[in-house]
């Protein structure tokens, strides 16, 4: 499509300048807007209909494996944090704290939360007394603050919001199982109702959250090839719980710690949604995930009929799918450029002479395609087109995916592919952290995660020659 023939025109091409497209995307599809507080964002309606989308899938799936929300304390004292020395020291450069309440001096400093492991802690060293309360399966909704350097909408910002998940188990092999569970569930999140394709792995100790003994995670791959952690879930063991005395009588009344996990997504999926799906054109929202999954557009309202017509045809779609009719006295242009920005899987074109030929026209978003259906078949249809259209996207993006994926047996071919062929790269590593530091500050990449099965005898780690402990997937990341 030439460019004087495109819907919209305000947005930065994305190969011209990526992270620019990315903000004139967010902005014009009214996503986000800037706050008075610096690095922390206002989610719009829009936005936050995305998110709601979000919550209500990953809640339902939560509660289907027996979790609970509960809502902790904003506020927690610091001798409360300070009891976990890596954990606190983790998180330090970031913490916003609270000094005053009111005209007074707090006589202890209180912590906004950056995420809630010590008060879960502190809450299940109070209720867990026997094996009869375990497991504890919860999780929050909330937002939490993190004095970020550099921000931008979503990927980055000071304030977000997320769900936090914080388990307590009476053994390792239950927190273990615990951990993968979320793992895969939230894969299948991404995958089955965002459409995007993801790799996942146990993280570097370099790279784990702090306080765990091991994170697991789930990585995109971006249209410019950079990688995007979107989920982690954390095997604590039972670290936390001897700090906190979290401990249970077992069925032999002998006193035991629990194992714990923690595991959580952010607002930071949006972002990925943005920059695995959106064209030149704005955004492309996959249909399980869209506010707005069909945009019903009349034609020639003037005319005789067919503002009734749509009014109609409104009520039996929006019994069965999240439709908008747009009945305002714009130019039908500005709906298509309007709707086409914003995402929204299929437009539907209703006017006078599709009424008497018995037929809606409709317009995919991701493709473009156009095609007639016959009226009075109009909700089986749909039903169709947008089942096509959220598999269609993903295999794009799972095409995208794992034809950006490359092998590296060597330094030079690993700095060759990070310079010029934007995706991850497959190279070995020894487990030495000066390696991964090395191929960190050197290329500018990081460890996604640790690919599953021992390397053979011949593979050497691409840093250092060594023999290899781990294949690793690399990549530049946001």
């Amino acid at each position: 499509m030439a460019k004087q023939d495109k819907l919209v025109q305000e947005i930065t091409p994305r190969d011209v300048d990526f992270a620019q497209w990315y903000t004139d995307v967010v902005k014009k599809a009214e996503l986000t807007s800037y706050s008075p507080v610096r690095g922390a964002m206002i989610l719009r309606p829009y936005g936050y209909a995305i998110w709601e989308n979000i919550q209500n899938y990953v809640d339902k799936k939560l509660k289907e494996t027996g979790h609970e929300n509960v809502a902790m304390p904003l506020l927690i004292p610091e001798s409360l944090l300070q009891k976990e020395k890596d954990h606190v020291e983790g998180f330090a450069p970031e913490v916003a704290w609270v000094t005053h309440g009111g005209d007074t001096k707090l006589q202890e400093r209180l912590c906004v939360r950056p995420t809630s492991e010590v008060l879960f802690c502190s809450h299940y060293e109070e209720i867990v007394q026997s094996w009869r309360d375990l497991p504890k399966l919860y999780n929050q909704w909330c937002s939490v603050i993190r004095w970020e350097k550099t921000t931008r909408p979503f990927l980055r910002t000071t304030e977000f919001h997320w769900q936090e998940g914080h388990t307590a188990h009476a053994t390792a092999e239950d927190a273990k199982r615990e951990t993968l569970l979320i793992l895969d569930l939230y894969k299948d999140f991404y995958q089955d109702f965002l459409a995007i394709p993801v790799i996942s792995g146990l993280k570097t100790d370099k790279e784990k959250f702090a306080g765990a003994e091991e994170t697991y995670t789930v990585e995109a791959m971006m249209h410019d090839g950079k990688a995007l952690q979107g989920g982690t879930s954390h095997y604590f063991g039972d670290g936390f719980a001897r700090v906190f005395n979290i401990q249970y009588a077992d069925e032999n009344n002998e006193l035991q710690y629990v194992h714990q996990t923690s595991w959580g997504i952010s607002t930071r999926v949006i972002g990925g949604i943005i920059m695995v799906h959106g064209d030149d054109d704005g955004l492309i929202l996959p249909p399980r995930v869209a506010p707005i999954q069909v945009a019903l557009i009349p034609i020639a309202m003037e005319k005789d009929g067919v503002v009734e017509a749509n009014e109609e045809l409104l009520a039996r779609l929006g019994k069965h799918f999240r439709v908008k009719a747009d009945f305002s006295d714009k130019m039908p242009g500005w709906k298509f450029s309007e709707y086409e920005m914003r995402g929204v899987p299929l437009r539907l074109e209703y006017g006078p002479r599709d009424i008497k030929k018995g037929q809606v026209v409709a317009v995919r978003r991701d493709t473009r395609e156009k095609m007639f259906i016959p009226v009075d078949k109009v909700e089986e249809k749909v039903s169709e087109l947008l089942e096509t259209i959220q598999n269609d996207m993903f295999a794009r993006a799972e095409k995208s995916l794992y034809e950006r994926i490359y092998d590296a047996d060597n330094w030079e071919e690993l700095e060759d592919i990070l310079e010029n062929k934007p995706g991850f790269v497959r190279a070995h590593w020894c487990g030495d952290q000066a390696c991964e530091d090395n191929i960190k500050d050197k290329l500018s990449a990081s460890s996604r995660c640790i690919i599953e099965g021992s390397p053979s005898a011949e593979k050497t780690c691409v840093s250092c020659g060594k023999p290899a402990k781990h294949n690793i997937y690399w990549g530049k990341a946001y």
